[in-house]
């Protein structure tokens, strides 16, 4: 299992990741804006039950490709830093401002369902995961599998919390955020900084030191 050590630096890398908006945050914000907290919070949860999804898949996925081949895992390892960079490039030179758009109201039902999909068939999340976690793994210390699912349960827990509290203060907030260019492009670059701060990390440790 990961060291107590990892663990932290992944908590720490993965709370910087979450306070910065992405597509799951913008659309929790949008629906807190023009429902409220509930919705907010109805859409969180639909938008983590997605993330189980992917969880399992990568840790599914991740420990097949160790066994078939070590220098394939490490190879992934690499793409998923060099994913990591270009996340944050592009964030950086993002012209596209805009936290919120009008949406029509909807049921908790289906506030939940479209959150879950949104989630769960969106393949950059999908890519995200397999970037992401692998590089606070070691097939040396157990179970990949067991690994990225810990590594998941923690990510989805400090999710939660952190878009939880996006849904309570955009509703709060919900005239300001409705023109919030200039918050939403600082918070682009700082996102892309932290995209690009993770990505070179992994790229220059790779498997000789831990993250």
């Amino acid at each position: 299992m990961p060291s107590v050590t990892t663990l932290l630096v992944f908590a720490a890398a993965t709370l910087a990741l979450l306070l910065v908006p992405g597509p799951a945050v913008v659309y929790i914000v949008t629906r807190s804006v023009a429902q409220g907290r509930t919705a907010g919070l109805v859409s969180v949860a639909g938008i983590h039950a997605g993330s189980v999804v992917h969880v399992i898949a990568a840790a599914l996925g991740l420990s097949a490709l160790l066994a078939a081949s070590a220098t394939a895992f490490t190879l992934v390892k690499y793409l998923g830093a060099a994913y990591l960079v270009y996340l944050g490039l592009r964030k950086l030179l993002s012209r596209d401002h805009t936290l919120t758009t009008e949406v029509a109201p909807a049921s908790p039902t289906r506030l939940f369902s479209e959150g879950f999909v949104v989630n769960v068939l969106n393949p950059k999340t999908a890519i995200f995961f397999l970037a992401f976690l692998p590089q606070f793994t070691d097939p040396a210390t157990g179970p990949v599998a067991l690994q990225v699912i810990l590594l998941g349960v923690i990510w989805i827990v400090l999710g939660m919390a952190s878009d939880g509290t996006y849904a309570l203060i955009s509703a709060t907030l919900a005239t300001r955020l409705r023109s919030s260019r200039k918050a939403a492009r600082r918070l682009d670059v700082t996102s892309g900084l932290v995209y690009l701060g993770l990505g070179a990390t992994a790229a220059l440790t790779g498997d000789s030191a831990k993250p």
